[in-house]
Order: structure tokens, then C-alpha cells, then sequence
């Protein structure tokens, strides 16, 4: 756990870098689905980073639906062995294959599908997963979505659609930070009990908080263990947008805004370098 702890760290730290340098980017969000993504890619998903392989046959698959928090799917993907670190430099830069939202003919290594278009990502990692059924593959697929991104109608046509064809090797987590662009959730389009909502439609509901590193990996590892009974897994994830930058926790502000140079030497300063720079 204190190894998964640093990793994370170096990801905020990393994200803050990315974000500051070019001036633009989404940093709340990836700030607060860092302890998720770090869970998921070095301790609990069945993964091969080299050499990539975009059909993923025999290992578990991820699909970020929520694609502005790129910076940190892609710094995981770099510290967890997709492509160089030094690569992390040219974020968001002309000709760069680290796009604002990710997309697929730059062929990032890791990136499965353009993301960013929001509430696109329940859809395709439904029919991952349905593909691995057919080809008898028995690892899983994992999705992450936003709760601003469940004002997507294409969210619940899908979340009907799993349940009632058994979809049970899926596990997909909502960041349920209560932030989007516009202001909160609750004042923009209020959800309501999100996990409810899911039960109902004949999930199977687990809830985390997702700024707890020990709580997130016993989540998933009890999700995984919940697969191949008839039911999708849906897990709620409570997380603090801008975690780990105190300035930055709780504003949606921070939703898609890049700190100065003062805040960026503020936001360093609340996250040691554990592993080394890019």
C-alpha cells in the first residue's frame, strides 16, 4: 500500500506539471480519480503494456469514458510501462500524441478508444465484454464515467442494456465528485440516489470512497469477486475533485482551468517527488 501511495503522489505531481505547462487541461478531476487509476493499473487489473496489443485478448480491459482527465490516464499509462515517461512532455503540443481527450489514430499505446465525447464509454466497454463472452475470454472489462457524464441519455439506453443481457465480467465505477463544468451536479441536473438508480435497472451496486487507497483496491478486488453471477457491477465512487492540492479541493473551478506558475509552485510543494520527475 505505501508503494501505491507514492505512485500517486508522482501522478498528481504529474498531472499538475502537465497541466501548468501547456496552460490548459483538466486537472480537478484527474487529481481526484488518481488513488482509482493507480489502484487499478498497478495492483488490481490483469494487464500486458508491452507490447500493446488493441484487441486485448486474455487480459482485463480499461475504457476511460470521461476523456478531459487525460493527464492522469496518461500518466499511468506511462509509469505502468505503455510508452516512455519523457513522453509526458508534450502534452496537449502540436503533433503530440497525448491529446487533449484521448483518441486512437495517433495510436497511444493503452488508448483503446477516442474518448472525451461524453457518455460514449458504458456503450463500448458493454460490448467488450460481450465480445470476451463470445470468444471465451474470461478476464474482465473496467470502465470509469463521470457523474456530470449521467446527464448523457446514452449513459441509461446502455445501463438498461447490460443487466437484461447479463453482462457480469463489467465493472464500471462513477467518480462521483458532485463538480462539473457549469457548477455542481446537484444545481446543474440534481442525480439523486445514483446507486439506487443503477439497482434498480438490475445492477449489482458497491460504494467507495475513492480517495482512500486501501477502501478503493478492498472495492475492487470484492467487485472482481462479484463477476460471472448475472449482474454488471456498478461502483459509486465518492471523490474530492483537485485531491491532494488544498487550493484546488471541492471547486469546479478546477474542472478545466491550469494553475499560474505561483500556484503551480504551491501545488509541487503539497506533493513530494517519490519517483522521479519526467
Amino acid at each position: 500500500m505505501p508503494q501505491l501511495q507514492d505512485i500517486a503522489t508522482q501522478v498528481r505531481r504529474d498531472i499538475v506539471r502537465m497541466v501548468h505547462a501547456v496552460q490548459s487541461g483538466h486537472p480537478g478531476g484527474s487529481l481526484g480519480c488518481t488513488d482509482f487509476l493507480t489502484a487499478l493499473y498497478f495492483k488490481v487489473m490483469d494487464h500486458k503494456p508491452a507490447p500493446f496489443d488493441m484487441d486485448g485478448k486474455d487480459q482485463d480491459l480499461f475504457f476511460l469514458s470521461n476523456g478531459h482527465i487525460s493527464p492522469v490516464f496518461y500518466s499511468v499509462l506511462a509509469r505502468s510501462g505503455y510508452f516512455p515517461l519523457a513522453e509526458l512532455n508534450t502534452f496537449r503540443k502540436l503533433n503530440s500524441r497525448l491529446q487533449g481527450h484521448p483518441t486512437t489514430h495517433e495510436h497511444l499505446p493503452g488508448v483503446r478508444i477516442a474518448s472525451g465525447s461524453l457518455g460514449q464509454g458504458m456503450s463500448v466497454a458493454i460490448g467488450a465484454a460481450l465480445t470476451k463472452k463470445l470468444n471465451g475470454d474470461k478476464n474482465l472489462v473496467f470502465s470509469l464515467h463521470g457523474d456530470g457524464e449521467l446527464e448523457e441519455g446514452q449513459i441509461w439506453e446502455a445501463a438498461l442494456f447490460a443487466p437484461h443481457h447479463k453482462v457480469d465480467n463489467l465493472i464500471i465505477t462513477i467518480d462521483a465528485n458532485g463538480q462539473q463544468i457549469d457548477g455542481t451536479t446537484l444545481d446543474v441536473a440534481g442525480l439523486g440516489d445514483i446507486g439506487a438508480k443503477f439497482e434498480t435497472f438490475g445492477w449489482q451496486v458497491l460504494h467507495m470512497d475513492g480517495n482512500n487507497m486501501d477502501e478503493v483496491v478492498a472495492t475492487l478486488e470484492k467487485a472482481k469477486s462479484l463477476t460471472g453471477q448475472g449482474k454488471p457491477i456498478c461502483i459509486v465512487m465518492t471523490t474530492v475533485m483537485g485531491k491532494g492540492v488544498d487550493f484546488m479541493e471541492g471547486h469546479h473551478e478546477w474542472h478545466g482551468i491550469a494553475p499560474s506558475d505561483e500556484q503551480l509552485a504551491k501545488a509541487l510543494a503539497q506533493l513530494p517527488e517519490t519517483l522521479g520527475d519526467y
